[in-house]
């Protein structure tokens, strides 16, 4: 594996849904009982003799420098496992720095990757924006875009060269409004970040819970920079809903706001917690210890997913990491993108291009750390289990993980 770099540096409680509702969650529910999904015929065909060139754009610098190191990780424990190669390939990653949401600079990015360097397939993508932005490059180049983490519910529906193989905001947000209802909580408030991420987050969980008889009190939007959130819960104290249900993208904000929490003592106003797996991402778990005690969330992968998939995934990352580093779903995402690339080729054949490749993908299957996924073969979207989770102390060792209940 070879990188280059333009920038200075470096279960019954599980819900099986789609990333495209309501339709989709009914084919995803389908799917993971055994339907089928229309899948294109192996091709076997010798693969170009050069590395296969990937460009990666995503954050390696700012406030989000952690998404880039564990797309960083998980490709790397991946090809570690594999030899270092795709499609009987050696690899070449091209990293492009892109910190937090920069559309424009994407752009540039994605075309001189495209242009210039002559990869075959571009990847990463953290934010939306970018996201969106590279798709638009992806279907005018005809080279394939895997997204690793970006979450808009219509991506992939906006270039026919995106690939997702991450979650939806939405995705994993509907579920916990299911649980809600299903544990009695009648009334909730919203809490979510001000960007397109939290909208989708909180129109997703105001519709399933009112689609149960929930009754949404007021939806609270906050600033991406907001660090302080006194007049927030100030709100909410007075207010008075049974829960909040809370999003907040992974790293510093939800550390803020859950610290804020215990320091006004809203847990002993009988108010309840609830969130998105992006409140307890396993990357910062360490950090925020037991300031989410207790904490229930919905998300799609948990460090401590007891499967032999994920036991080897893990242990693939601590032998290359130790213990400083620990897997979140950024590093998941990012194993599973290189492995759909392999099988994509393997199905379309080792010198597919384009469109060619695209079709690769659809109705494709994996076994993820995360548990079984696909993608699916109109959409071209995720479909995977997300689960209702707890964080607790483990016995054995003491860490925090979310324990999928």
């Amino acid at each position: 594996m070879k990188f280059t770099d333009a920038s200075s540096l470096a279960s019954s409680n599980a819900f099986a849904v789609s990333a495209t509702a309501p339709t989709g969650r009914r084919r995803a529910l389908a799917l993971l009982a055994g339907g089928a999904l229309a899948a294109p015929a192996m091709v076997r065909a010798a693969p170009p003799a050069g590395p296969l060139r990937i460009g990666v754009i995503a954050s390696w610098s700012g406030a989000y420098a952690d998404y880039g190191r564990q797309f960083d990780a998980g490709m790397a424990v991946w090809l570690d496992a594999h030899g270092g190669r795709i499609a009987g390939r050696p690899v070449e990653l091209l990293r492009r720095d892109v910190p937090g949401s920069a559309p424009d600079l994407a752009r540039r990015h994605a075309q001189e990757l495209v242009v210039r360097e002559r990869v075959e397939l571009l990847t990463g993508l953290d934010f939306s924006p970018n996201a969106f932005a590279v798709g638009a490059i992806a279907a005018q180049a005809k080279v394939p875009a895997v997204v690793m983490n970006a979450a808009a519910s219509d991506l992939t529906a906006r270039s026919p060269f995106l690939v997702r193989v991450s979650f939806t905001v939405a995705q994993v947000s509907a579920p916990m409004a299911r649980w809600a209802l299903r544990e009695r909580i009648a009334s909730v408030c919203t809490l979510v970040a001000d960007y397109a991420s939290g909208a989708d987050a909180e129109a997703a969980f105001a519709g399933a819970f009112a689609a149960g008889g929930g009754q949404v009190v007021a939806s609270l939007r906050v600033p991406l920079a907001t660090l302080d959130f006194s007049a927030y819960l100030q709100r909410v104290r007075d207010l008075k809903p049974q829960a909040v249900f809370f999003f907040l993208p992974s790293g510093q904000l939800p550390t803020a706001f859950l610290r804020a929490w215990k320091e006004r003592g809203m847990a002993e106003s009988g108010i309840r917690l609830l969130a998105t797996g992006e409140a307890t991402d396993d990357n910062y778990l360490d950090g925020i210890g037991g300031l989410a005690a207790g904490l229930v969330t919905s998300h799609h992968y948990s460090y401590a997913h007891d499967s032999q998939a994920n036991r080897r995934f893990v242990q693939g990352f601590e032998a290359r990491y130790g213990s400083r580093l620990r897997p979140g779903y950024f590093a998941v995402a990012a194993h599973d993108a290189l492995a759909a690339i392999d099988a994509a080729f393997a199905r379309a054949g080792g010198a597919a291009r384009g469109e060619a490749l695209v079709e690769g993908f659809r109705g494709l299957r994996l076994e993820s750390p995360r548990g079984p996924i696909a993608i699916d073969a109109a959409t071209r979207d995720i479909v995977q289990t997300v689960y209702i989770r707890r964080t607790e102390k483990r016995a054995s060792d003491g860490r925090w993980v979310n324990v999928e209940i």
